[in-house]
């Protein structure tokens, strides 16, 4: 499902696991004055009570990057947060002629640890959400947002903030939140990015305890055309911590000159 909201260039935004559009409101208002905004659920995140247990199908994780390309127009600049931005990265390097940039929010391109890639997490964490969200999905997803603030000088707000956001929320289907927390375990893009020349914006906090700061530092020196933008004493949610700050810098993103 996506919504389409003010006039400029095309901007689509892709959320995170368990957490729908909705987390990118404090953004929306600010993005919309100067950009076409797209915002995006995925998958199984915004069912209403009058889909009862209607079920959405789930594609691969390729397949869903390719789908999400087909809902938008052609040369859009791809926003997506933490999963959000694999499979944003994922999609530029489908179709690069279909993305003008990439702005990549507390993102990587692997989010499990490799024996020859650290700045990640542990397959126990993964096991442990794979876990309990089946069994306990909002308990799990409130566990997951408190996560998320981590390190943030603002943690305490932020938290609040999405703890309101998902008790108004739908809960997310228990099957996307199964698939999404696979492709975290399985995709690693790495050996791709190389490949990728799409301009590319990196957002990361400083103290991101989910996907750490050198995840972020790495990836931009295996991208061709890439800047990063470090969020001091700001965690997993910069557009949260420092909202002006992040509508900004995508902003001016979605303005650049965007040479062949």
């Amino acid at each position: 499902m996506t919504s389409i909201m003010g006039s400029g260039p095309d901007l689509a935004l892709i959320h995170g696991w368990g957490l729908g559009s909705w987390v990118w409101q404090a953004v929306l208002d600010r993005l919309s004055r100067n950009c076409r905004v797209h915002v995006i659920d995925l998958p199984g995140y915004a069912r209403s009570p009058a889909d009862g247990d209607a079920r959405e199908t789930f594609p691969d994780f390729s397949a869903t990057a390719q789908t999400l390309l087909d809902a938008l127009p052609e040369r859009i600049t791809l926003c997506g947060w933490s999963l959000g931005g694999l499979l944003a990265m994922r999609a530029a390097l489908l179709a690069p002629e279909r993305v003008s940039g990439l702005a990549l929010v507390g993102s990587t391109p692997c989010f499990m640890q490799r024996a020859d890639w650290q700045a990640a997490q542990t397959p126990a964490l993964l096991g442990s959400f794979s876990a309990s969200v089946q069994a306990q999905p909002e308990q799990t997803l409130q566990r997951f947002a408190a996560l998320l603030s981590q390190g943030d000088a603002r943690a305490r707000e932020i938290t609040r903030t999405l703890l309101a956001g998902l008790r108004k929320a739908p809960v997310p289907d228990s099957e996307a939140l199964r698939c999404g927390l696979e492709w975290l375990r399985e995709v690693d893009l790495r050996p791709l990015l190389p490949t990728l020349a799409t301009r590319c914006l990196l957002i990361h906090g400083e103290n991101d305890s989910l996907n750490p700061l050198a995840a972020a530092v790495g990836a931009s020196r295996q991208l061709a055309n890439a800047q990063l933008d470090i969020f001091d004493g700001v965690g997993h949610v910069p557009f949260l911590a420092n909202p002006e700050r992040f509508a900004r810098l995508l902003d001016d993103f979605c303005h650049a000159p965007v040479t062949a």
